[in-house]
């Protein structure tokens, strides 16, 4: 869990220098007249002229919007339930490979590169592997968690093509799912030193009317290491929305008005923007991009919706912050408005 960095963090001061392996300066980079790495210096090249993509990445979760219009019946009908059950079914929560889900793409990842073979290693210790050596894409390869991949240069781009998914994965946390004909096409371009952009393209007839994509921005993270983040526990306990409800308390529609408001703050080492509003008397919240979801009272203060949410309010009653409790922690955000 991501808890392990701040331990860490905690005791780098009591450690010798030799074993601040999270601090250590990468050899051979460009780096500002301070010392600090260039970020937006030309991008790296392969001895056969290639752009390099190797080095460690992360960026913020991007957020899928495919057009409901789009989907096809059961596609809903799924999302629908997973909603009641609080996504507990998401890969990720079940401790499994998260395959070609959308908001992976955003997450921690090392990309190691060979002329024959690009490999993507994420935090949660899967990984991807991207073949170089001219190999068309399989007709029909085994379903795999990971999926089949293919890679080819145009120009400076480096496009992946993708298939051969098994139909236990999701292509969006928010419980849309996909059939195995789902193909996957990415765009990956490095814009300069410590940038990198990816346009991916999901198609699948099955399940989508249309092919939808999504883009995703990622920042070199230069000086350092990645830490594993391993699911330690699954899903299987959770109760559903319905289970939760029945539990609720009441609170005063003046009491939840108090709590409208936007929340900033980090999470996980990136920024999170909440959004907490009201309806009918009820309170919702939309975090980190995500649709709004409704929130049940478990005290005055106290909210749940798939995550937990402690509000903080002055001597008015108003509140001034909000803690979002995940598995791995509370982080605390600040309201801005």
């Amino acid at each position: 869990m991501r808890l392990v960095l701040a331990t860490l963090v905690l005791v780098a001061g009591t450690m010798p220098a030799s074993a601040q392996w999270l601090d250590r300066p990468w050899p051979g980079i460009p780096r500002t007249a301070e010392g600090k790495p260039n970020l937006t210096a030309p991008a790296p090249r392969t001895p056969d002229g290639k752009p390099d993509f190797s080095g460690i990445w992360d960026g913020e979760d991007p957020a899928p919007r495919p057009d409901p219009g789009d989907m096809q019946s059961w596609v809903k009908d799924i999302a629908r339930d997973q909603q009641e059950q609080f996504f507990k079914m998401r890969p990720a929560y079940r401790c499994l490979p998260s395959g070609p889900e959308a908001e992976k793409f955003g997450r921690w990842k090392r990309i190691l590169q060979t002329p024959t073979a690009i490999a993507i290693l994420s935090d949660d210790l899967t990984y991807r592997l991207i073949h170089m050596d001219g190999r068309a894409l399989e007709a029909n390869p085994a379903p795999s968690w990971q999926g089949y991949s293919v890679g080819r240069w145009e120009g400076d781009a480096l496009v992946v093509e993708s298939n051969g998914f098994n139909d236990q994965t999701w292509v969006s946390r928010r419980g849309l799912s996909h059939t195995e004909a789902l193909r996957m096409t990415e765009r990956y371009r490095r814009t300069d030193f410590g940038h990198l952009e990816i346009d991916v393209t999901v198609i699948d007839p099955g399940a989508y009317a249309k092919p939808w994509s999504f883009t995703v921005e990622k920042t070199l993270q230069p000086d350092t290491e990645m830490l594993e983040l391993v699911c330690e526990r699954t899903s299987d306990h959770w109760g559903t929305r319905s289970d939760s409800a029945a539990a609720a308390v009441h609170v005063p529609p003046e009491v939840l008005a108090r709590y409208v408001g936007v929340y900033s703050g980090i999470y996980q080492g990136n920024p999170r923007t909440a959004r907490i509003s009201v309806s009918n008397g009820q309170l919702f919240v939309s975090s980190g991009g995500g649709d709004a979801q409704p929130l049940v009272a478990r005290s005055q203060t106290l909210f749940e919706g798939g995550l937990g949410y402690q509000f903080e309010v002055d001597d008015k009653g108003v509140a001034t912050h909000v803690t979002e409790i995940h598995v791995s922690g509370g982080y605390r955000y600040a309201r801005v408005r």
